[in-house]
């Protein structure tokens, strides 16, 4: 039997029932399980959702019960944000203010067994900010247990041309969201740790230069073959068919979408899937009908999770103009179906992207990202015959690199490589 490194995973949100930070959570501390003797460290209410997926609690997972500070600061941040769905980066800051307390409990039950060696490493998975320092990171050094980062991702800035839908998003924070660097818990947490995973490229060049020399790209986001395991026909006869992922919000562009695909939609050339809700709902139905497009796009709502592969599968594009993007976890979903994207050329979605896997429509105003994605559109009707081998490229990409199996081989290397001493090249990681 393999002799694998004995790992205490802090991944304070891991829900396996759940979706977004902490679905990435449990996905990636549940695939390390396959490469390390992994017990994970989690906030207490994700316990019963754990157990549920079939983990023994004590043996597998501690839950962690530090509700007496989450739950009221959870209250406050709701309160805050102005609206539901709203203000993140308030949601975001009081995170930073409260997790402090949850290493305090993790440390309180897991000090004594890191001192005694019973650890070769620790792992902080989440939260995924790089705005939340990590408390203990500096005292699981001082035992003499290396101590993993990441992968930190977020606070991408707001795009030039788009204040109007910062304020929709009543996201007054991201003005000033820059501060957290002069936090000096974060300096420490960055000193401390022996790698810093940064989930973008944008995080990574956050990192300050004295750390970079340890800093290894790695995007958060993979996905799980067994829930997204069709293949796209990539049926070329006309209309094509192009859909849309996500909450129906102003960053995420579905404005911008239909104006963009309105003329071909009205010739008969595409028809477009509006997978998600929101409260842009009510203004889109009206948009579409404004445009001429009503009877060209089926907005469907949201969708159970299993539901919106079968949607998916149907088309040809994924077409996807959010401007504000940190992972884009539906572009490698997408990309596993063989759907091809389309996406703008920032952030996450930018980084997943390539000539040979789909189109990245270039940032700049909303003019601009509009007429790029009605030319791109225009293209790929002209020539639809470029759609099935950018689509098997897309499928190829993600096996190879973004499962979760593969994610967990990747994060085994930077472990093997930590714990050798750093010695020999970088582990490698997706290019």
């Amino acid at each position: 039997m393999p002799s694998y490194p004995r790992v205490l995973v802090i991944a304070e949100a891991a829900n396996p029932e759940w979706v977004s930070v902490p679905l990435v959570g449990w996905s990636l501390a549940s695939a390390l399980r396959q490469v390390a003797d992994v017990h994970i460290a989690t906030q207490s209410r994700n316990r019963e959702a754990i157990l549920r997926a079939g983990l023994v609690e004590g043996r597998d997972f501690t839950a962690i019960d530090s509700e007496a500070i989450a739950r009221p600061m959870h209250r406050l941040a709701q309160i805050l944000r102005m609206g539901k769905g709203k203000g993140w980066t308030m949601t975001t800051a009081i995170n930073a203010l409260s997790y402090p307390y949850f290493e305090r409990l993790v440390w309180q039950r897991f000090g004594d067994r890191i001192r005694a060696g019973e650890y070769d490493l620790v792992h902080r998975i989440t939260p995924l900010s790089p705005t939340v320092a990590s408390p203990i990171a500096a005292r699981v050094a001082a035992a003499g247990v290396p101590f993993v980062l990441g992968p930190l991702n977020g606070g991408v800035p707001w795009p030039r041309g788009f204040d109007a839908e910062r304020r929709r998003e009543r996201e007054w924070l991201s003005y000033v969201r820059g501060a957290y660097k002069l936090n000096p818990l974060r300096n420490r947490s960055l000193a401390a740790a022996s790698v810093i995973l940064a989930g973008s490229r944008h995080t990574q060049s956050e990192i300050p230069r004295r750390y970079r020399q340890k800093t290894l790209w790695l995007p958060e986001n993979a996905i799980d073959p067994a829930r997204f395991n069709l293949v796209a026909p990539q049926d070329l006869a006309q209309p094509l068919r192009a859909c849309f992922v996500g909450r129906l919000v102003p960053y995420k562009g579905p404005d911008m979408l239909l104006e963009a695909v309105a003329p071909l939609a009205r010739d008969g050339r595409l028809v477009l899937d509006m997978i998600g809700d929101g409260p842009m709902m009510g203004d889109l139905r009206a948009q579409a009908q404004r445009l001429g497009i009503g009877e060209a796009v089926t907005f469907h709502g949201n969708l159970a999770h299993e539901a919106v592969q079968a949607v998916m599968v149907r088309a040809n594009l994924l077409t996807f103009p959010s401007i504000r993007e940190f992972g884009g976890g539906v572009v490698l979903e997408a990309m596993a179906l063989g759907v091809v994207p389309m996406v703008v050329d920032y952030a996450g979605p930018g980084e997943l992207v390539s000539a040979e896997t789909g189109f990245a429509i270039p940032i700049g105003p909303r003019d601009r990202i509009v007429a790029g994605f009605r030319a791109a559109l225009e293209g790929v009707l002209a020539d639809p015959s470029v759609l099935p081998g950018l689509a098997q490229a897309a499928r190829d990409r993600v096996a190879r690199d973004f499962t979760w199996d593969a994610k967990a081989r990747q994060i085994a290397g930077v472990y093997d490589w930590v714990l050798s001493g750093k010695t020999g090249p970088l582990p490698a990681l997706p290019d």
